[in-house]
């Protein structure tokens, strides 16, 4: 038997053993009284809006821990604004303000190449 067929083999024991837990869940009446039961799954992680050809990336780049540049840059932009509202000044206020309005900048743009082009 070679490694693919080992491969195979094991999905299909992993698949049987799901298979007979979700009935099991079933006979009990485990799986009736989730709340979600029989409703569309609202994951809230944004894969749905996600385009089709950046989900894997990006749930690759999840699984591992790794926040995408993107998400750095709109953490940066809610600590700047964070820091302004927070500034005893307003000169001070008003520089992190014009900081975070030119990461936004920067990051709408990078957004809309993503989108036009497919590449950054």
């Amino acid at each position: 038997m070679n490694a693919e067929e080992k491969r195979e083999q094991r999905l299909k024991l992993l698949e049987d053993d799901i298979g007979r837990a979700l009935s099991e869940s079933e006979r009990s009446g485990e799986l009736k009284s989730a709340p979600s039961y029989g409703k569309p799954l609202n994951l809230g992680d944004g894969f749905d809006e996600t385009p089709a050809e950046l989900r894997m990336p990006m749930k690759m780049l999840k699984d591992a821990g790794v926040v995408p540049p993107e998400v750095e840059v709109m953490q940066q932009i809610a600590a700047l604004e964070a820091r302004a509202k927070a500034a005893p000044d307003a000169a001070g206020a008003q520089a992190l303000r014009q900081q975070a309005a030119e990461l936004r900048l920067a990051l709408q743009l990078r957004l809309e190449r993503l989108r036009t082009s497919g590449t950054l």
